[in-house]
C-alpha cells in the first residue's frame, strides 16, 4: 500500500487557516494534502510519455503557515546528479500535493502535475 493510500486527514484547526487558498473544488483533498505534506517526502515516479517511469524521492522541510516558504528537493533515480530544488510558499506546494492525490486516486500512480515540474526546472 502507498502512502497516499494511508494517509489520516490533518485536523479542522490545521486545515481552515489553508481554506481560503484553495477554490472550493479542492477543499475535500485538503485535510489529506496536509498530512502528506507533514510527512517531509514523498517517493513516486515521473511519467516520460513513451519510456519508463523514473522513480523520484522528493523532500521538504515543513512548517506551519500557508505563507511560508518551503524548499523542496527532488532527487530522480537515486542519483545525486539527478537533484533539482525549489522554493514556494506552503499554500502552492500543497496545491502541487493535492493535485498529486487526486491524480493518484484515478491512475493509481504518484507522480507531481506538470505545473511543478516547469517550477522545478525553472520554466516559470
Amino acid at each position: 500500500m502507498s502512502t497516499i493510500e494511508k494517509l489520516k486527514p490533518a485536523g479542522r484547526a490545521d486545515v481552515i487557516i489553508y481554506m481560503p487558498y484553495y477554490a472550493k473544488n479542492k477543499h475535500s483533498w485538503l485535510p489529506y494534502a496536509i498530512s502528506l505534506y507533514r510527512q517531509g517526502s514523498l517517493e513516486g515516479n515521473r511519467k516520460i510519455e513513451g519510456g519508463e517511469p523514473i522513480p523520484f524521492v522528493a523532500s521538504w522541510y515543513v512548517s506551519k503557515l500557508p505563507s511560508e516558504l518551503t524548499r523542496c528537493r527532488l532527487q530522480f533515480d537515486g542519483q545525486a546528479e539527478l537533484s533539482y530544488e525549489t522554493t514556494l510558499s506552503n499554500s502552492e506546494f500543497i496545491d502541487y500535493l493535492i493535485d498529486v492525490i487526486i491524480d493518484f486516486k484515478s491512475s493509481h500512480f504518484t507522480d507531481f502535475p506538470r505545473g511543478f515540474y516547469r517550477k522545478l526546472l525553472k520554466f516559470e
